[in-house]
């Protein structure tokens, strides 16, 4: 009796690097969408951000930003902790998921998502949706986690823990996809110190590329950029305004956007040709990016850089216009719906800038004759050195010139003594 084969699967995971909930990915989200046949249902699981105070605000900014932009009604799957959930709940959740045809996962820690995932249905589910014809959207966070391998962000950037790699869900596995994901690729928000590679920076990032085994690629993800893994037709496709990097030990092939190319390339294909030049017609970022191919960071960064340059070159209208336009800027990117946690930074980046605003001022003399004083000293002891030479000519000239800008000279047997007329 012959076996019949399972289908091939039909589906699509799109990979984001960032701006999962930003105006450069909402026609990446409608035609994702479109592509579903009839009703689609559309939800949101909360877990990478579970152990976040303000977990729920995300998800509800997640359901406004699909009404508002996207225009297709999105549900919440609430899954914030495996531990804390009732088994009823749990099933729930689950079975939401079954029925789901378009699930969005992003922001948070990836770590913690994977923790809490592993061990349940979840991975599975996902997997069936995508082969029965459905989209998984991993971006940001939740991009780390569908690989081999998952990049312990947090625990390395921001506790010091020494560099490692966590087992990921490889649900790219299950399509033959032998990779590890890093979204912020081309990450730049630490400004003096190099926080490219998913915040790792290249020394680091190149230490941790050696741990790996050597069959497993790397997809690298610029920030505002998607990849569509459309397994229906086995081909990759580059979306958004930057560029997508596959990698294996330093070799790499870089496809920008509107790129087209086999799924076989991320399995097997040949790692070597760079691509440098933007393709014709690149689209447009969208209303969260003031201009064509600058991001929200380009932004807060050429205006923090432009804050400085008024500081150093005591233009003070100058750093007052980057901070107005740094607030302006971060108010527009939270009505565009910016990710949180980019608004977060950006406003402590404000504070930062006002800070040092206020130092400046502080330490500013206080008033004309602070101002003047040095100038004035040094004027009063080559005046003396004029009239112990008895230059008188001399001396009575500068004197002249100083009450010709409202600098009052006396002589007195204590030595000259001066001060501002009115």
């Amino acid at each position: 009796m012959r076996m019949s084969q399972a289908a091939p699967p039909k589906g699509i995971i799109a990979l984001m690097g960032s701006g999962e909930l930003a105006g450069t990915m909402v026609e990446v989200h409608k035609e994702l969408i479109s592509g579903l046949a009839g009703r689609s249902r559309a939800v949101f699981v909360d877990t990478p951000a579970g152990f976040q105070l303000n977990v729920d605000e995300i998800s509800r900014r997640a359901v406004e930003f699909f009404r508002l932009h996207v225009q297709h009604p999105m549900e919440i799957v609430s899954f914030k902790s495996g531990d804390a959930m009732t088994p009823l709940q749990a099933e729930e959740a689950y079975e939401a998921l079954r029925e789901a045809d378009f699930v969005l996962i992003g922001p948070g820690s990836p770590t913690y998502a994977v923790r809490n995932w592993q061990g349940t249905p979840i991975p599975e589910i996902l997997s069936r949706r995508i082969e029965a014809g459905g989209r998984l959207v991993a971006a940001s966070a939740a991009a780390l986690t569908v690989g081999r391998f998952c990049l312990p962000v947090y625990e390395i950037y921001k506790v010091g823990e020494p560099l490692h790699w966590l087992e990921g869900l490889d649900v790219l596995g299950r399509f033959g996809l032998g990779l590890v994901v890093i979204p912020h690729w081309n990450n730049a928000e630490g400004g003096t110190h190099d926080t490219r590679f998913c915040y790792m920076g290249e020394s680091r990032f190149r230490e941790l590329e050696s741990m790996l085994p050597e069959d497993v690629r790397i997809v690298g993800l610029d920030e505002h950029t998607a990849c569509l893994l459309d397994f229906e037709r086995e081909e990759a496709v580059v979306k958004g305004i930057g560029r997508v990097t596959l990698r294996n030990r330093e070799a790499e092939t870089v496809f920008v956007s509107g790129d087209r190319f086999p799924l076989d390339v991320l399995r097997r294909g040949k790692i070597g040709a760079r691509r440098r030049a933007p393709p014709p017609e690149a689209p447009s970022p969208g209303p969260a990016i003031e201009k064509a191919g600058e991001s929200f960071w380009d932004g807060v960064h050429a205006l923090e850089a432009a804050f400085h340059s008024g500081m150093k070159n005591q233009m003070t209208r100058e750093s007052t216009n980057a901070l107005l336009d740094l607030d302006r800027l971060i108010w527009q990117a939270q009505q565009n719906l910016e990710s949180p946690e980019f608004i977060s930074q950006a406003r402590e980046i404000l504070r930062e800038l006002i800070v040092a605003f206020g130092l400046k001022i502080e330490s500013s003399p206080k008033d004309r004759a602070v101002c003047l004083a040095p100038l004035v000293e040094e004027l009063l002891q080559l005046r003396q050195s004029y009239r112990e030479s008895r230059c008188w000519q001399e001396a009575d000239a500068i004197r002249e010139r100083l009450e010709r800008v409202n600098v009052l000279v006396e002589d007195t047997s204590g030595g000259s003594r001066w001060s501002l007329l009115p």
